[in-house]
């Protein structure tokens, strides 16, 4: 039987592929957008992680989602200093949640309060993927932009506590792995897998219709 992270990853491998190759992103990628695309998107993913971290002093214990929340991963902090370097000082002032956002950070928040399994479904899907798209991502902006390297703007991908981020998702991987739940519960967490995934590839659809290219 294969290892339950590896479940995980393959089941999930089409919503992943979609969402990562929307026309928003590779747009992004591409350099075909300017900065304000980049700094709504940074916006967006402030309400998808302070509804991942708002909680994670509740779930500590949770013999679940407890031993995946680590303050290493933890991104609010350097979200807020990007979106302080990218819109100023007032940037909670302009600050405007896509419908498609708040559905996400929504069920993030409804996963946490019932549903620890559903919790740390989006949890792999946003933290693994910082550790690993993220710095492609990262990488585009300082060279696209000319953001100082690991520096104001970019600091949500990089991950100053984590020494090496090979081992620590290899930890990580493990931890699925012995997850203490049964088959079904199991099975329950691979469809949220692919449920974050979209709720993920809503939100750069709308963003895609906030910055279309001119033809």
């Amino acid at each position: 039987m294969d290892a339950f992270s590896t479940v995980i990853r393959v089941a999930s491998h089409e919503q992943h592929t979609e969402a990562e190759t929307s026309t928003f992103m590779t747009d992004l990628l591409g350099g075909r957008l300017g900065v304000e695309a980049y700094s709504r998107y940074t916006e967006q993913l402030w309400f998808v992680y302070r509804a991942l971290e708002d909680v994670s002093d509740a779930l500590r214990a949770d013999p679940v989602a407890g031993p995946f929340i680590r303050p290493e991963l933890m991104r609010v902090a350097a979200l807020e200093r990007d979106l302080a370097h990218l819109r100023g000082p007032a940037w909670r002032d302009t600050l405007a949640a896509l419908p498609a956002t708040l559905a996400y950070a929504d069920r993030v928040a409804e996963c946490a309060a019932r549903w620890p399994g559903g919790y740390l479904a989006h949890h792999y899907t946003r933290y693994l993927g910082d550790l690993s798209g993220g710095q492609i991502i990262r990488d585009k902006a300082e060279r696209t932009w000319g953001f100082a390297r690991k520096g104001d703007g970019v600091r949500f991908y990089v991950f100053e506590e984590v020494g090496n981020p090979a081992a620590f998702k290899r930890g990580y991987r493990e931890l699925l792995d012995a997850v203490p739940v049964d088959d079904l519960e199991k099975q329950r967490i691979v469809d949220e897998c692919k449920r974050a995934f979209d709720f993920n590839g809503a939100v750069f659809r709308e963003l895609g219709e906030q910055f279309p290219l001119s033809a």
